[in-house]
């Protein structure tokens, strides 16, 4: 396929409430929506490093730049036949995952569109039912908190993702335990802590989690390795897995006991496929996480998560969960209990809508022939 013209455009999307984490509070998602064109075929891809460089080293802003001004330069006119062909013309390019992530996504779902598939076929899943579990950020009181899980409890989800930072840790977490002494949880530390926190971590132990989220430095594998001896709770890595590259050394380093797959973090679908396989054949188990985005990327989420060693519930949400009106359609909707089904309409399955998108949107480029 040849790269005949792309679409970069930086989108602000307005949260129903503030979502609050250890990297800090927002109050609205900024993302990166690019679509590539080649003849009559166009795909969508979404990428979201929120507003601020604080989840990782980038953010929107840079996003829409670097893709405007470098990459989209550096793919226009070309023929690109795979994903790995599309990252092999990136590779130059040294970091900058999530913007890459915007023109993989599309091409993923360009692609998929021309062989008149759904994309999670295209990636080689093998089932389209997805499970999913609930995550709540940091609330305004405990007793907001437990009322939110026990209306997920109540609706049978599988598993609880809590959020946890210091002024909002352990204190938090005998109350949630105390209240549901036998609801599978985990907590997400977003790089909060350091390994002079060991004695908290220990106390964790005792309660039961199924994982700790990114304990420690967003960059760091070898710190993580020495706090994962010393506990009995499975580490996850997150925001540590920005290749296949890291993905290798931590389980050689046995940095954790999960990892968290993020299309968006680690480069796009191409780079995520890798990091699946590379962990399968080592007995590493994963999960697919998200950044909060619109129906399109939380597609993309869910089409990755069809693969077969994602054995957790992953982090693919209902848009009305954190949306009024989603920017792109058709909105995400489960089709179970604790489980979203991917569609079977080619691509991804969803697109932006235009009039929300011209609503939404921060920054437009065009570069084209």
């Amino acid at each position: 396929m040849k790269i005949e013209r792309i679409e970069v455009y930086h989108v602000r999307m307005p949260l129903l409430r503030p979502w609050r984490a250890g990297h800090g509070d927002e109050a609205a998602i900024e993302s990166i929506f690019v679509k590539l064109v080649s003849g009559r075929l166009y795909g969508w891809g979404e990428s979201s490093p929120l507003a601020t460089p604080t989840y990782s080293p980038e953010w929107a802003g840079g996003l829409f730049l670097v893709l405007a001004r470098y990459m989209a330069p550096q793919v226009l006119g070309k023929e690109v036949a795979s994903g790995e062909a599309l990252q092999a013309l990136l590779a130059p390019v040294k970091g900058n995952h999530f913007a890459k992530a915007a023109l993989d996504q599309a091409w993923w779902d360009m692609h998929a569109r021309g062989l008149g598939q759904p994309l999670w076929k295209s990636l080689g899943g093998r089932k389209s039912v997805v499970k999913v579990g609930a995550d709540f950020g940091v609330k305004d009181s405990f007793a907001e908190l437990l009322s939110e899980i026990e209306a997920a409890v109540k609706a049978g989800y599988l598993r609880v993702k809590l959020k946890y930072r210091p002024g909002w840790a352990l204190e938090m977490i005998r109350e949630v335990r105390s209240a549901f002494p036998t609801q599978i949880f985990h907590v997400d530390c977003n790089s909060t802590y350091t390994l002079s926190d060991l004695p908290m971590f220990r106390e964790l132990d005792a309660f039961g989690l199924a994982m700790i989220e990114q304990p420690l430095m967003h960059d760091d594998l070898v710190d993580h390795a020495k706090l994962q001896k010393e506990i009995d709770t499975p580490i996850c890595l997150d925001e540590s897995i920005t290749s296949v590259s890291k993905a290798r050394k931590a389980i050689e380093l046995k940095s954790c006991g999960w990892i968290n797959i993020k299309p968006g973090r680690v480069g796009g679908l191409t780079n995520a496929l890798a990091i699946h396989d590379v962990c399968a054949r080592a007995g590493m188990p994963c999960w697919v996480g998200g950044m909060l985005e619109s129906s399109l990327g939380a597609h993309q989420c869910l089409a990755l998560a069809t693969l077969p060693n994602f054995t957790y519930p992953n982090d693919v949400f209902p848009s009305h969960t954190y949306y009024r009106t989603d920017l792109c359609d058709p909105p995400v909707v489960l089709s179970g209990v604790s489980e979203i089904t991917a569609p079977d309409t080619p691509g991804s399955g969803a697109e932006p809508n235009p009039r929300r998108l011209q609503d939404q949107t921060i920054a437009r480029e065009v570069i084209s022939l």
